[in-house]
């Protein structure tokens, strides 16, 4: 059968509400993605399904103060917690970095292909990660790799939605997310996380900051080695010390160099569809870009060649090769280091 057969069973089956049949079509569903290299559709069908059965099942409404009526309340509470589940398809290949991040990065998601191998001499896996340097260099990306890598889902948290001005409240959220994804075998990708674990300053009366660090503490602590948690940030000077221990990877991101930059042009081109007309222009404007960011100059990359675009008139063979018009992308850069004051 192919992928599109079962998806009319599953259709099908839903529409009859036969739920064996359904369930049935979708693990078939399942197998058939795992076997065709559908990686990332298996894991989303997989935590779907988990999903599914973990929450109890009624044919009735659900009676107020009742365990089912709570258990309802608190996976409300629990999904707006998590900004999206997210499986990834990039891999290492995919980033543009210094070796060293690369190799760390290698070594990180190496430990956890080969746990059956540490397990058998008693030695730990490493499972925190803080990802911390300026902003637009790579960090998010990192964490896409790492779960890429590994063929897991990755939880992206909701900061909005956990910092609470209720007493104990953000703490409470915190340790939610940690055991519902320790449950479901997730990555735990917490961005701008020294919004969460600031420095403790006991000369000053922050109660509940102190309790949000003594809490990250202890889960950290407790994490079962399975597990997996990301955390990012452009201000690691900010964290407390004691969470800064924890973690078994500290990498720090850095502004991309002249080499660094051919790379991500050389990356971002790579398909072959478009090439500068005026390739001798190219390397003064690579070395114009250094102090933007690797976001900053893919976009501005990016911008000109839709613009390049827009300029030619009549395009009628979508396979030649476009030009990009190196003036655009030279503004552009101009512009983007002007804005940031660079």
């Amino acid at each position: 059968m192919s992928q599109f057969d079962y998806i009319k069973d599953i259709a099908k089956f839903g529409l009859e509400n036969n739920q064996s049949s359904l369930m049935s079509a979708l693990n078939e569903l399942i197998e058939h993605s795992k076997k065709t290299k559908k990686v990332n559709l298996a894991i989303q069908l997989q935590s779907i399904l988990k999903e599914s059965l973990r929450q109890p099942k009624t044919a009735t409404l659900t009676k107020v103060g009742s365990d089912a009526y709570f258990n309802q309340i608190e996976d409300r509470e629990y999904q707006e917690l998590i900004l999206e589940k997210i499986t990834s398809d990039y891999t290492l290949s995919n980033i543009v970095a210094d070796d060293d991040i690369k190799n760390d990065l290698n070594f990180f998601i190496e430990e956890h292909q080969q746990v059956d191998l540490l397990a058998q001499y008693d030695l730990p896996v490493s499972n925190k990660i803080l990802l911390h340097g300026p902003s637009g260099c790579g960090k998010t990306l990192a964490s896409y790799v790492i779960a890429g890598e590994l063929k897991k889902m990755m939880l992206v948290v909701n900061l909005g939605a956990i910092v609470s001005s209720k007493l104990g409240e953000t703490s409470k959220n915190l340790s939610k997310i940690f055991r519902n994804a320790t449950a479901e075998d997730c990555i735990i990708f917490i961005d701008e996380f020294d919004s969460l674990g600031k420095v403790r300053d006991y000369n000053q009366d922050h109660g509940e900051m102190k309790r949000v660090v003594n809490t990250i503490l202890q889960l950290f602590d407790y994490l079962p080695q399975s597990s997996i948690v990301i955390a990012a940030t452009n201000q690691k000077e900010m964290i407390d010390e004691a969470l800064l221990r924890r973690f078994d990877f500290s990498i720090e991101f850095e502004l991309p160099n002249e080499q660094q930059i051919v790379d991500l042009v050389t990356m971002t081109l790579r398909e072959g569809k478009f090439e500068f007309d005026h390739q001798s222009e190219v390397t003064p404007l690579i070395k114009n870009a250094i102090g933007l960011s690797y976001y900053s100059i893919q976009k501005t990359l990016v911008t000109a060649i839709k613009r390049s675009l827009f300029a030619e008139k009549n395009i009628k063979k979508v396979s030649e090769i476009r030009k990009i018009k190196t003036s655009i992308w030279e503004s552009l850069i101009l512009k983007e280091k002007t804005s940031l004051n660079i």
